[in-house]
């Protein structure tokens, strides 16, 4: 899916925290406690999670 210009603000949160730009892109759900866990666990695979979920959506 192409990115949008709602995607780009969401990229630069998700880099700051990761889950912030997943709860923009997906709300409360499964996916923002993946990122959470995953943030917890170390900052480089929540950001990457993150920008996988905004691109994907």
């Amino acid at each position: 899916m192409p990115l949008t210009c709602t995607d780009c603000p969401k990229i630069c949160c998700s880099v700051i925290i990761p889950p912030i730009g997943v709860f923009f892109e997906k709300g409360c759900g499964i996916d923002l406690v993946i990122n959470i866990l995953l943030t917890l666990l170390g900052y480089i695979p929540g950001v990457i999670h993150a920008c996988f979920i905004i691109v994907k959506y």
